[in-house]
């Protein structure tokens, strides 16, 4: 993950930093920050490499409001949050897709939870390529075009928007390679992209029209998944 910290007060951007790395190291997550002093030394050769972007309002030269506008212009993906001291200048932020804002003075555990939503939505946004050692070619598949993979005898069923790919390989490396991209398996044969679930029932899930079994064993961690990666997206 790479953060962008724009904010004038110093002392500020340093307890931002102190936050989101005491964030990372309780998640067990690794995430590069980069720190700004105003919105024009961000916007200067801005280039759209960033997950999430937390950003003062009050600023001089280029406030806030104005650098996300010219952001958006750039990026849409990218996650905005604000850090204020004023809530009725955040909820202005609605208007170029901000997805939350922290009031001043900021402590921890608020912004913690407001982060780790910021997180959840950038996360959802991934969006990687892999390649696929077919028996007549190496093929370059976005992950979001993949469904879901199935195991039949050592060989990897790819189920994609593109048609089904097959190729000798293990599940267990399949997982390795798709897990951040939100692929969790509802049994033993299937590893889902819950971003193509369209629905649960009792004992199945519906992946773009097929039906697949979810089993007793990953059942909890399944649907677990599912409502997290789902509650991120609200």
């Amino acid at each position: 993950m790479r953060v962008a910290v724009v904010e004038d007060e110093k002392e500020q951007r340093e307890q931002l930093q102190t936050y989101i790395t005491q964030y990372a190291q309780e998640a067990g997550m690794s995430i590069e920050v980069e720190l700004f002093p105003s919105g024009r030394e961000l916007l200067e050769g801005y280039s759209s490499k960033y997950d999430v972007i937390l950003l003062d309002i009050e600023m001089p030269e280029i406030d806030g409001m104005e650098t996300a506008r010219q952001i958006r212009t750039q990026d849409e993906e990218v996650v905005l949050m604000f850090v204020t001291n004023l809530a009725q200048y955040a909820i202005n932020g609605y208007g170029v897709g901000a997805l939350d804002f922290v009031l001043k003075p900021v402590n921890y555990y608020t912004f913690s939870v407001r982060f780790a939503r910021a997180i959840a939505r950038a996360r959802q946004r991934e969006n990687g390529q892999i390649l696929l050692n077919l028996p007549d070619c190496v093929r370059k598949i976005n992950t979001q075009q993949i469904y879901y993979v199935e195991v039949q005898n050592r060989m990897l069923h790819y189920h994609t928007e593109l048609g089904e790919f097959v190729l000798r390989g293990t599940m267990q490396s399949a997982e390795q390679e798709l897990e951040r991209y939100h692929f969790v398996r509802c049994n033993h044969w299937y590893l889902v992209n819950l971003s193509h679930v369209t629905e649960v029932r009792r004992d199945m899930v519906l992946v773009e029209g097929a039906q697949l079994e979810i089993s007793r064993r990953n059942r909890t961690a399944f649907l677990t998944a599912l409502t997290e990666y789902v509650g991120g997206s609200g």
